[in-house]
């Protein structure tokens, strides 16, 4: 390459890039605008430790993560603003996270060399249930622990369809759609937001994208986090459930017939008869761990197994009824001796790396695809398992596919989260060995999962089906965005980049995997 060449590459790497004077005054109008025990800068003593604090997968905490400059700890909506026009005005992008389980870390870490800061939500966590509105505002940084905790205290009859993770941020979950426990008979988590708070890429704050924008309030709730402008608080509907609910939990092994258990669990799913009963399925090396979530006493669970899945074998015995907030901490907190303030518990764990893909089913894989998965893959590594959440009902029918940005739902069986573990101290024979083994089994998954395209849950962020390229002008390409988008969006994913190019066309809330803008 010529010494001119060198040259031209520099300064084109540069346009995109602040310059260490605008680092410094991004830090400055930070001061400026904000108390400054909020930001912790990289020369900080406590930097590591609150870069530390919300990260669930420790995989990017190395030397060779792109750092933030800072971590802005915002308190307040103000400081979320201060924080949004800073960055706008000296070049410096946000990386927003409220519970930090980006599985990609793509919330506190940048792929690619770029100037950035974090902005943590944690501090935003006000619950305020409204038992007689049936509703409840909740600031963006709060947990879905910590959100079921204020609702079963406030009215233990009133529930929110949501997932089994106590520890997960309440925004970036109804931002990626929210699949969870109860949506089979109330929908996703997305299906009950009925307002939010926002603050858009000019640091202002709409206080009812509902009322004010109509398009964006669709986008929002479901279209994937850091891609609008940051959402500080959303208002949800809640559901009644009955005084007492019913979990059941039941463990076969592959020579007690898994495999044919599996298969029968398939075939449930669609019937719509069963909205109150939602059974989702961890299958682990030669086990498949079934549990199951009644909206209801035992009796009648008991009626419904014995009717249409006696092979479960379910008895009496095994019923454990409890109030819903109990059961949310029993399913979440793995015991059902876990008292319901556990469910508040933020802290992380940081001795285990994990790698996560997804995948939809539409078609029952069937026993004999079931016996291979166990045979072949599942019990050669016993890291490695299969979460599958089932769809059907409110969420698999009676919502259109178009009516949030989340799209899996006419015809889809169930999701799977593939998950694979290994110990931080581990070296990196046992890191390839794990990521080894899922790519192997995601390969083998092909042929029974959905194909043009291979979809794909935005909460269950993988780069590995691809990431945004930047285009000459800075902005990212619609182009390269639709790699990954059509597998998490589909068909809505063009109508997100629109609204994407709309409010926010200079694309400053941006990722590897945000939505990029399209310009009409």
């Amino acid at each position: 390459m010529s010494r001119m060449l060198v040259i031209l590459s520099l300064l084109c790497c540069n346009v995109f890039l602040p310059s260490l004077a605008d680092s410094d005054d991004f830090l400055q109008c930070l001061s400026e605008t904000m108390p400054s025990q909020l930001v912790y800068p990289q020369s900080s003593t406590a930097f590591m430790s609150v870069l530390e604090s919300s990260v669930q997968n420790p995989r990017y905490l190395t030397n060779t993560t792109v750092r933030p400059l800072c971590i802005v700890t915002a308190s307040a909506v103000p400081h979320v603003q201060a924080a949004v026009r800073c960055g706008r005005a000296h070049g410096v992008r946000l990386r927003v996270r409220s519970g930090g389980h980006d599985y990609e870390g793509l919330s506190y870490r940048s792929v690619r060399p770029e100037e950035f800061a974090v902005l943590d939500l944690s501090r935003l966590r006000t619950v305020d249930v409204r038992p007689g509105e049936a509703a409840v505002w909740v600031d963006a940084g709060a947990t879905l622990g910590e959100l079921y905790y204020a609702i079963g205290r406030a009215d233990p009859r009133l529930a929110f369809p949501g997932g089994a993770c106590p520890t997960i941020g309440i925004s970036g979950y109804l931002s990626g759609g929210g699949i969870g426990l109860m949506m089979r008979k109330y929908g996703i988590g997305a299906d009950n937001v009925i307002d939010a708070w926002i603050v858009n890429a000019d640091g202002n704050v709409i206080d009812s994208v509902a009322s004010a924008d109509q398009d964006l309030f669709w986008a929002i709730r479901g279209g994937g986090g850091e891609s609008f402008g940051v959402v500080v608080a959303w208002r949800l509907r809640l559901s009644m459930v009955e005084a007492m609910v019913t979990v059941v939990n039941v463990q076969r092994t592959l020579d007690q017939g898994a495999a044919a258990l599996v298969a029968k669990w398939e075939t449930l799913i669609l019937r719509p008869f069963l909205p109150d009963l939602t059974i989702r399925v961890i299958v682990q090396d030669r086990h498949a761990f079934i549990q199951t979530l009644f909206l209801g006493r035992c009796s009648c669970l008991l009626r419904t197994i014995r009717a249409f899945f006696p092979e479960l074998g379910v008895t009496e015995s095994d019923c454990r009824e409890m109030t819903w907030l109990r059961a949310m901490a029993f399913i979440g907190l793995s015991s059902a001796d876990a008292p319901v303030e556990g469910l508040l518990n933020r802290t992380n764990d940081l001795s285990t790396y994990v790698k996560n893909k997804s995948d939809y089913v539409r078609r029952a894989i069937g026993r004999a695809g079931w016996e291979s998965i166990f045979q072949q893959h599942l019990s050669r590594f016993g890291a490695g398992l299969m979460i599958l959440e089932p769809h059907g009902g409110v969420a698999g029918g009676a919502v259109p596919d178009y009516a949030t940005p989340y799209p899996h739902r006419q015809g889809v069986l169930y999701n799977i989260q593939y998950r694979v573990s290994w110990g931080a101290e581990a070296n990196g024979t046992a890191a390839a060995a794990a990521t080894g083994w899922l790519g192997e089994l995601y390969g083998y998954m092909e042929q029974f999962v959905t194909s043009n395209p291979r979809e794909a849950f935005a909460n269950y962020r993988d780069l590995e089906i691809g990431e945004n390229v930047v285009g000459v002008d800075g902005v990212t390409t619609y182009e390269s965005g639709r790699v990954w988008g059509e597998k998490y969006f589909m068909g809505n994913f063009r109508r997100l980049a629109a609204v994407k190019g709309r409010v926010d066309s200079g694309d400053y809330f941006r990722n590897e995997q945000s939505i990029p803008p399209l310009l009409q």
